[in-house]
């Protein structure tokens, strides 16, 4: 099976967590499913690089890395994901979406409202518990 090596950043600003949602997909189980923003690490690259490069990509937004938060690994029906998580914070909440279909800050108490992808669910579960 295909393994796939991501980041994913949990970015705070004022107390709110950014979610993200995801777009239609060929893997429905993941179609439309709210995440936390991130993507594919590049040949040569670390994970902090990556993450601020594709969260610059994805919402121009600039980020500052605070620390490593959670790494999971998930077994969906096609790929095995392996998803390294970072608390990471930015000083200007204004975002762009190029990849997702829509985007909310939301305090930890209220990440459970939304209808996450899988292999996000550790990560939400443990920042609740914060």
């Amino acid at each position: 099976m295909k393994k796939v090596e991501v980041v994913a950043a949990v970015i705070f600003h004022n107390n709110k967590i950014l979610c993200v949602q995801r777009g239609d997909n060929k893997y429905n189980y993941i179609a439309f499913k709210y995440e936390f923003p991130g993507g594919k690490v590049e040949s040569g690259e670390t994970n902090e690089a990556a993450i601020k490069r594709e969260i610059l990509e994805e919402l121009s937004l600039e980020i500052s890395i605070d620390s490593q938060f959670l790494t999971v690994n998930h077994e969906y029906p096609d790929f095995i994901l392996t998803m390294h998580s970072f608390i990471c914070s930015c000083d200007n909440p204004s975002i762009e979406l190029s990849e997702h279909i829509d985007f909310k800050w939301l305090d930890k108490t209220e990440l459970r409202t939304l209808d996450w992808a899988a292999a996000d669910l550790p990560i939400v579960d443990k920042l609740i518990v914060l």
